[in-house]
This record gives structure tokens, sequence and C-alpha cells, in this order.
């Protein structure tokens, strides 16, 4: 018990800079002003093919977002060029990018491929940097992952974007879906059939729906980390000791 108690004691933290160190308290994450504004999500799919379940299974999760009150953009992916075929300044690229920095909320839907996402999925997610000057386009904010397969169900291609949303620093909500079988799962006019299927996709917006609202005001300080608060201090203190190195050599005879 002893032991355990000793724990505590921030004299044994040698390695831990207690200035920077922060204890999180509800208090922190305590709204003082919510947004007014409505939930903002965008919705990016993995395939060009004119009939595609992909793009139909966005589609219909953009209504069940926007019927909840969010607001809603679809990114098309045609046109959009290889990652580092092209600058950075392609249309397609800057409008992804916008978009990016628009939302606060992502849901992604591919295809089962190869046992994978497809490289259009990919490509879209290439082309999002993890940071665009001081900004960092993806961090905190909300995702979901969705994919439709051909044949039996399966979650590979969602299991690699989940890898993937944690990369880009996302917040990637439980629940996922995946359609099997996707050309039985929709009508000719695109809709989708009432199904489990169907019921899995409403639930997954309800959740994201409620996790961009429980975060998306609090999303800086959940995604606060100390090593890149010691890294700032570090480069802080660094332009601090050139300016006064600067200012002395200036007032030197």
């Amino acid at each position: 018990m002893s032991e355990i108690s000793s724990v505590r004691d921030p004299s044994l933290f040698p390695a831990l800079d207690a200035d920077l160190f922060d204890v999180p308290t509800t208090a922190r994450l305590a709204v003082g002003a919510s947004s007014r504004h409505r939930p903002r999500f965008l919705m990016l799919c993995g395939s060009l093919r004119e009939r595609s379940y992909s793009r139909l299974l966005s589609f219909e999760a953009a209504r069940l977002l926007e019927a909840m009150g969010g607001e809603v953009r679809v990114f098309d992916p045609t046109g959009l060029p290889l990652p580092d075929s092209t600058p950075d300044t392609d249309p397609k690229v800057q409008e992804l990018r916008e978009l990016a920095r628009w939302s606060e909320g992502m849901v992604w839907t591919s295809p089962e491929r190869h046992g994978a996402m497809t490289g259009i999925m990919k490509a879209q997610i290439d082309w999002i940097p993890l940071a665009l000057g001081a900004v960092r386009p993806t961090q905190g904010k909300t995702l979901a992952v969705m994919q439709v397969s051909g044949g039996s169900q399966s979650f590979n291609a969602v299991n690699q974007m989940r890898v993937l949303g944690r990369w880009m620093r996302m917040l990637t909500i439980p629940n996922q879906s995946s359609v099997a079988k996707a050309f039985q799962e929709f009508d000719e006019a695109g809709r989708m059939r009432p199904s489990s299927y169907y019921d899995r996709v409403v639930d997954v917006m309800e959740e994201l729906f409620k996790f961009t609202l429980l975060t998306r005001d609090v999303s800086a300080y959940l995604v606060d980390r100390y090593s890149e608060r010691k890294e700032s201090a570090a480069a802080l203190s660094l332009r601090v000791d050139l300016l006064q190195s600067g200012s002395l050599a200036a007032n030197s005879p």
C-alpha cells in the first residue's frame, strides 16, 4: 500500500516537467458558450462508379444527419489527382481541404476492394494533411466509418479507416456500418431498403451526431497534449533567447 501511495508524490517523476503537467478536470470540459450553428459534416466516399453503392450509402447517411439538424456537404472525388502527382494548388485538392477545415465531423464510406479500402478513398485522406500552417484540419473532429461489400459482410475497410482516423487525430465513434451484398440493399431510385443494415446506419449517424455535439466546443482541450505543450514551450524559450541575444547585440558598444 505504501508503494502505491508513493507513486502520487510528484518528486518521484524526474522525467516530468511539472510546469507543463495538466490535471484534467470536469470544469475544463464545461462549455461557456455553445456553438449556435448547425453541426457540420463532410461525407467522403470511395467510388467513382455511376451507380456507386458507397455514394448511395453516403447519401442515406447525409439525409439522416440533415434530418437531425446538421449541415452536410458531400465531396465528389471525380477529378481529384493522385497524391504527389500535382501541386496542392489543384482546385479539387483545395476544395477538399477547405471542406475538411469547415467540417466538425466526417463520414468515410468505402467499398471493400481486394480486402481493403479503395485507392480513391485513400487518396482523399492522403490529400488532407495533418497540419495546414497552424491549423490541424482533422484533429479533434468526429468520424464515422462505413463500408459496402459485393459479397458477404466484412470489416476490413472500416478497420483500415479506423487506423487512419486515429492517425489523423480524429475522434472515431465506436459504432460503424458494414453493408453486405450492397446491390440488394438499394432500390432502383437509389434509396436504401428497410433492413437491419439500414437500422445500423441510423444508429451510426445518431451516435456521430451526439458525439459531435458533445465534443465540438471542447475538442481543443480534448486533444491538447503534454508532449506538444512541452515542444511549444521549448520553441517559445528559444525564440525569447534569440530576441534577447539580438537585443543585447544591438545595445552593445
